[in-house]
């Protein structure tokens, strides 16, 4: 079994129902954790609403491209649209870290890029493990997770799995 956390993110539709049902799906693939549910600013385009934001720490035993190719198709299955680059989505579900594990390839980028610029990815992994490093730094004492201005939405029983 491997540890692997994965952002979820929705700004189309029902947000909320949309990240449950993700989340409903990503315990079948093995024992799951889910952070708070927050919400964001857009990153990208601002004439677009506001995401909503949570990660996912999964234990599971598929190998980093079966999990991508079961966590894109999660996206296909609840109607994944992708309009423009840091546009609206329905669900975007990306695989942040996948055990200690460093992977570049055509398909995958892990970590993920620009994991650690976003407070909607750090603020998440850190109500899953406090003590969450990366390349050996303390996710805690990013000045970004310091100033960061999420706005928490629900409690880390919001997806009620």
């Amino acid at each position: 079994m491997i540890c692997c956390y994965i952002g979820l993110g929705s700004n189309l539709g029902d947000s909320r129902q949309i990240l449950t049902e993700a989340v409903s799906k990503l315990a079948t693939l093995g024992t799951i954790k889910t952070s708070k549910l927050y919400q964001s600013p857009p990153m990208g385009p601002q004439d677009q609403p506001n995401y909503l934001n949570a990660v996912v720490q999964l234990e599971t035993d598929l190998a980093a491209l079966a999990l991508l190719d079961r966590l894109q198709g999660f996206e296909q299955e609840a109607g994944r649209v992708r309009l423009r680059h840091w546009g609206e989505r329905t669900l975007d579900l990306d695989l942040l870290l996948y055990g200690d594990e460093t992977i570049q390839n055509e398909r995958l980028t892990v970590p993920h890029v620009g994991v650690l610029e976003r407070d909607f990815v750090l603020i998440p992994l850190l109500d899953i493990d406090a003590e969450l490093t990366l390349n050996g730094q303390l996710l805690k004492d990013l000045d970004i997770v310091k100033q960061s201005t999420l706005s928490v939405l629900d409690g880390l029983d919001w997806a009620h799995i």
